[in-house]
């Protein structure tokens, strides 16, 4: 028989805590637990995420574990894999720009944090556009290129027609190294003062262009370098 969240004491058990306290105060475990709904003859549920986590060489490899990995580990069957699969991915799309539209950007590394998670395990180039406001509020987001690193990113045309489209009055640029170096190439410097140059003629600036990793980024703007 599978040991339920109900088999627990009534303190211990996520739902009641999640329901009383708010989902906040829920250690990572238990939101797992939550997901996972059940244990198994050997195990309470929250044993079961307890030892889930312990599996992972980190916390943040949930970002990018599939299904296989998952049932891999002793006591996750499909169900649950899946279950926690789309719980993953909710969360990766409330933090998405797409979900954040009228955000007001603030800094560089905001954008990082944002944009890291659509990276994650990418070989690929990409490069997204982020059009703003009058306010340096966030219209709207589109993937203009995924291509390889050796490759001449995109055109101008691409970039601009996408932000007339979204009635974007400033532009923001940011792609990846899949490398991990975020330092910019020359080429990435004179795609950047060319869309710079372009961007004045249409009276769209860009205001930044942000090369990022899974670990870090680099600004044009922080460096002065626009």
């Amino acid at each position: 028989m599978a040991y339920k969240i109900k088999d627990l004491p009534f303190d211990e058990r996520p739902r009641e805590k999640l329901k009383n306290n708010g989902a906040e105060t829920l250690s990572n475990e238990e939101l797992i637990a939550i997901v996972l709904r059940c244990g198994n003859k050997n195990e309470s549920v929250k044993d079961l995420a307890i030892r889930l986590v312990k599996d992972l060489n980190n916390f943040q490899d949930l970002n990018t574990i599939t299904c296989n990995d998952l049932i891999k580990i002793k006591g996750i069957k499909e169900a649950k894999a899946i279950s926690l699969l789309a719980a993953i991915e909710l969360g990766k799309r409330l933090a998405s720009p797409s979900a954040i539209k009228k955000h007001k950007v603030i800094s560089s590394f905001e954008l990082y944090e944002l944009f890291r998670v659509k990276i994650l395990n990418i070989k690929q180039e990409k490069l997204f556009a982020v059009f703003l406001n009058t306010k340096n509020e966030i219209i709207n987001y589109e993937t203009i290129f995924v291509g390889t690193q050796n490759k001449s990113i995109t055109h101008p045309r691409e970039i601009f027609y996408a932000a007339i489209k979204n009635s974007a009055v400033k532009i923001i640029l940011i792609h990846n190294h899949p490398t991990g170096d975020v330092t910019p190439s020359k080429e990435d410097i004179k795609f950047t003062n060319n869309i710079k140059n372009v961007g004045e003629m249409m009276q769209i600036p860009l205001i930044d262009h942000i090369i990022i990793s899974e670990s870090a980024f680099f600004s044009f703007f922080d460096h002065q370098m626009l």
